[in-house]
């Protein structure tokens, strides 16, 4: 089999498993989702300012619980919970979140989680909104990721998702640039957007 090192000699039509990413040898940075290559774009600065804004506010979290928190890049590899094979090659989602929070230490390896996180956090930049708020709204809600935010700096929004494990996500609700933001799974985490927003776009 040839060694893969360029982006270019990936089928995108085709389908890969996390065995495959783990045998690739390029450093363009992507995602596989239920087997289909999604490559990601450097984030841009005002991405990477909230993005450190929200690991200061988890790590000062982090402090009081027995929870890990991770920021990428940091792969999440994701399983269908029907089956019980978990081996590389059965595992065909390995995404990127902006930041994490794990509370079962048991799902972390030295190559990053193995199973849903307690919140996921994804952050839009231009071009990956319909990946952020369609694709992977529905992907973690399958996974069993309890909380899913997702933030907007564009129009200074965050939207919580909580997971029904009935019937997904229950209807999202979206804080607005002066709300406080409160974890539903973590109910003493709480984020103010008035900070969290201020000066990004200087």
């Amino acid at each position: 089999m040839a060694i893969i090192t360029n982006l270019s000699q990936l089928d995108q039509n085709g389908v890969y498993s996390y065995a495959d990413y783990l045998s690739w040898k390029f450093d363009q940075a992507l995602e596989v989702i239920k087997g289909k290559i999604f490559p990601m774009s450097a984030p841009s600065r005002t991405h990477q300012k909230i993005s450190w804004k929200l690991t200061l506010v988890f790590g000062e979290f982090m402090k009081g619980h027995h929870c890990d928190a991770y920021a990428a890049p940091f792969d999440v590899r994701l399983y269908d919970r029907a089956k019980s094979i978990r081996a590389d090659e059965d595992i065909y989602t390995v995404v990127q979140p902006d930041l994490c929070i794990v509370c079962d230490l048991d799902k972390l390896d030295e190559r990053g989680c193995l199973g849903a996180p307690d919140l996921m956090v994804e952050i839009l930049s231009p071009g990956n909104a319909k990946r952020e708020m369609k694709i992977k709204r529905e992907l973690y809600a399958e996974s069993g990721v309890q909380e899913y935010w997702v933030v907007d700096p564009a129009r200074e929004t965050l939207t919580r998702c909580n997971l029904d494990n009935e019937s997904g996500y229950d209807r999202p609700l979206i804080f607005v640039s002066d709300e406080l933001v409160t974890s539903a799974v973590f109910p003493d985490l709480v984020l103010d957007l008035k900070e969290l927003f201020a000066g990004i776009k200087d």
